[in-house]
């Protein structure tokens, strides 16, 4: 890979979602921005290794992708009629204007989230779209192929070009009925920044910190809901580790061998109030800890644990019953597992992972045969455990993932 294509691959990476939501707000076409911001790209491979890197790269690009509008406009015969529309935003825009949601990139995702989508094209586009990611790394992410999601991507901009959806600000009625799937993408967005499903690095913080200010956001919106809160929290516990999950060099180093004082113990304080929060939100209501509250409450036992030996994995299991109840689904199941084994042995929790193993449900994913290889080596059983170690390092496609798997495949050996 060249030096410049590793420049604008790393300031796509910084200012491209920024870059969208301008062009977007620019043009009220969410599936045009995206166009032409990817042909500001295609250009930036071009000009830059003749030209140099100009000295503010995302307002290079920024600008490129709006005249690729204009001149789409033009070709439309119709920039007359958007110059006017332009020119009248403008007339009528006033610094004092309040706007319920100050935020482009916010908008960005409401957006994506408008109720005429489906929940799995609200999904699809945001990470696209918001996150950044290829369509092969949203179908690792969502168990899914590449061409069901290239599929929902593309209905998703022709069903909200149908649908003539502004890129503009829902008024605050609306944010409710959208806020489980925007809550959604923003948490599979720092998921991929707390374990990247592609590439040469495990952590992804550029993704992680953007869904974390996206979060907030969300609970200045709508200050009296829980779950905005519970999700705020499980992400500053989650992001408190980042610092010790990899080595200098970019390798992963496992819970259970991370140095804990480098922890940021700032934002585990932040995450106990902000729990805090979500719970006196909740009983205000009358309601009970929502998922990503339960998600925290897990979060926060390993956060002010001293070691694994000396966690609270009994209250680990049984959070995980609820949150099975509550949100039933095969991760959670399978993180379950994981609880069982440390409280209660590698024998319970592999029959829990070899009927989740029977039903398919994760099938194509790296995840059961890594936990079933670390419960197998637990019991004794090293060739069994290294070929499931061996047959997960196969299935990710992240390089760092990848080494650590098979190194441990090579110590049972």
């Amino acid at each position: 890979m060249t030096d410049t294509r590793r420049t604008v691959e790393a300031v796509w990476r910084i200012e491209g979602l920024r870059i969208v939501a301008s062009v977007a707000k620019m043009t009220g076409d969410l599936g045009l921005a995206e166009d032409v911001a990817q042909e500001a790209l295609l250009e930036a491979l071009g000009s830059w290794p003749r030209d140099g890197i100009p000295s503010n790269p995302g307002a290079w690009l920024t600008a490129v992708a709006k005249r690729r509008v204009i001149d789409a406009w033009r070709r439309r015969e119709k920039l007359d009629e958007r110059y006017a529309a332009i020119a009248h935003t403008l007339d009528e825009a006033s610094d004092d204007e309040w706007q319920p949601i100050d935020d482009d990139v916010m908008r960005l995702v409401f957006t994506a989230c408008h109720p005429a989508l489906s929940r799995e094209s609200q999904v699809a586009l945001t990470l696209r779209v918001v996150a950044g990611l290829s369509t092969e790394e949203i179908a690792r992410m969502l168990l899914t192929t590449v061409p069901t999601v290239q599929a929902r991507i593309t209905r998703a901009k022709k069903s909200l070009a149908a649908a003539r959806v502004p890129f503009e600000t829902p008024d605050p009625s609306e944010f409710r009925g959208r806020l489980s799937a925007v809550l959604g993408v923003v948490y599979l967005v720092f998921t991929e920044g707390y374990a990247a499903t592609a590439g040469d690095r495990w952590v992804r913080p550029d993704l992680a910190d953007e869904a974390l200010r996206l979060g907030r956001i969300v609970c200045g919106l709508l200050p009296r809901e829980p779950e905005p809160f519970g999700l705020v929290a499980l992400m500053e516990f989650q992001r408190s580790r980042f610092a010790a999950r990899e080595t200098r060099t970019g390798e992963p180093v496992l819970l259970a061998d991370q140095d804990r004082s480098r922890w940021d113990r700032g934002q585990i304080l932040r995450g106990v109030e902000t729990l805090k929060k979500a719970d006196a939100a909740a009983a205000a209501r009358g309601l009970s800890r929502g998922s990503y509250a339960l998600q925290a409450a897990i979060a926060q036992c390993h956060a002010v644990a001293p070691s694994v030996a000396e966690t609270d994995w009994s209250r680990i299991v049984l959070h995980y019953e609820v949150l099975g109840r509550i949100a039933p689904s095969p991760i959670v199941e399978l993180n379950r597992a994981v609880a069982v084994s440390m409280a209660h042995g590698p024998a319970d929790a592999l029959r829990i992972v070899d009927a989740l193993e029977a039903s398919g449900a994760l099938r194509g994913s790296h995840l059961v045969p890594s936990v079933r290889g670390e419960l197998l080596a637990r019991l004794g059983r090293r060739d069994e455990a290294r070929s499931e170690l061996l047959t997960a390092a196969g299935l990710t496609a992240n390089a760092a993932q990848q080494r650590v798997l098979r190194e441990k495949a090579d110590a049972l050996r």
